[in-house]
């Protein structure tokens, strides 16, 4: 026999939902890891970026490509703080790794003493975009 809060005003009954499976349902589901991107080897890295970008995304690291290090609030307790800042290290070590994991073998050895993967991310940027930019050049003015 159904419970009273399983009873409708008509008097059919309804399936009781548990609180687990209704927070589950509101969760923001975390999406798939997509297809790793390709390994860099110095050329198209607007493209590789871009890619290993929405790789990074999905695995929700993307954000250490741009961020410092927390500052943990004053009167956070010392478990607390050292929680966040380890937290914080864990999640830029395996950014910075799946990052220098996406470069040919040469260009690992060359990056792979970079501390962050902000540092890591800014490194790269400077260095290829402005080789894209100058290839870019040279291509359109091959080209009238």
């Amino acid at each position: 026999m159904a419970t009273e809060s399983q009873m409708h005003d008509d008097g059919t009954t309804v399936e009781a939902t548990s609180i687990a499976t209704m927070s589950r349902a509101n969760t923001p589901q975390h999406m798939a890891p997509a297809e790793k991107p390709e390994k860099f080897a110095c050329i198209n890295f607007k493209r590789w970026q871009q890619k290993m970008f929405f790789y990074l995304t999905t695995l929700c690291l993307q954000k250490f490509t741009s961020e410092d290090a927390p500052e943990v609030p004053k009167g956070t307790s010392d478990k607390e703080r050292f929680m966040i800042v380890e937290a914080w290290k864990h999640s830029d070590f395996l950014c910075r790794n799946y990052i220098l994991s996406g470069l040919q073998d040469d260009l690992y050895n060359v990056y792979s003493g970079t501390k962050t993967s902000k540092e890591l991310w800014g490194a790269l940027e400077r260095k290829y975009k402005t080789e894209d930019v100058g290839i870019e050049k040279f291509l359109v003015a091959r080209f009238p």
